[in-house]
């Protein structure tokens, strides 16, 4: 299992094709499996490859608060297709904040240095952990935008969608799924902050398009 050398062309075309049909590596939401895989890219895919570059775009968005994104980082090796042979080298040389040795000397008798230097590594962790910022509470949002009818352009009707920008908002993956009698409706699915962008503002802005769209549901929700 894995993408080969993410570093190479050939490892960004099998990290393109992975997610041709996907939005994250793993799942429906931002991982630490996204995480692992953006952070052993050198450089943004060229525009060619462009499901890939449309994930790192999204993943980059997250770079403050990738340390609170579900999951457990794992070694590249553990994601992606299960019949290509990963070779850029699993693990990490970084250090977690709960590694630090808290305790010192095991002897019995703890020395007057090693007491010193427990307690400034106590100060130090307690220092780190309360510089940690606060995270920021997001959703993952599917939308199910309806057209009238089998002669609205589509393409349009996303275009439209798409053009709505906002604080706290950005814009994933779509695809058209057929409803029946030839009408398609888009399902598109974007990130949201929770304190800024509510369902309520989407369905308004979007129903807003009246000349394309019909009617907007909410076809999944997650909290992040």
């Amino acid at each position: 299992m894995g993408f080969g050398d993410l570093k190479s062309a050939a490892g960004l075309r099998v990290l393109n094709d992975f997610l041709a049909d996907k939005s994250y590596i793993e799942g429906y939401v931002p991982s630490q499996a996204d995480i692992a895989v953006f952070e052993a890219i050198a450089a943004p895919p060229p525009a060619d490859l462009f499901h890939a570059l449309r994930w790192y775009n999204h993943i980059k968005s997250y770079e403050k608060q990738k340390a609170s994104l579900p999951g457990v980082k794992k070694a590249l090796g553990k994601y992606g297709p299960a019949d290509v042979e990963d070779t850029t080298g699993a693990g990490t040389d970084s250090k977690d904040d709960d590694d630090i040795d808290l305790f010192g000397s095991d002897d019995e008798e703890e020395s007057e240095e090693a007491k010193k230097l427990r307690e400034e590594r106590l100060a130090q962790y307690e220092s780190k952990k309360s510089k940690k910022p606060a995270v920021v509470a997001k959703s993952s949002i599917l939308l199910d935008v309806k057209p009238w009818d089998d002669e609205t352009d589509m393409a349009k009707l996303e275009e439209c969608v798409r053009s709505i920008q906002a604080d706290g908002l950005v814009w994933g993956s779509s695809k058209l799924v057929p409803v029946g009698y030839g009408i398609k409706k888009l399902q598109i699915q974007c990130v949201v902050e929770d304190d800024k962008v509510g369902t309520d503002m989407l369905e308004e802005r979007i129903t807003a398009f009246e000349d394309y769209v019909q009617s907007m549901d909410v076809a999944a929700f997650n909290k992040i």
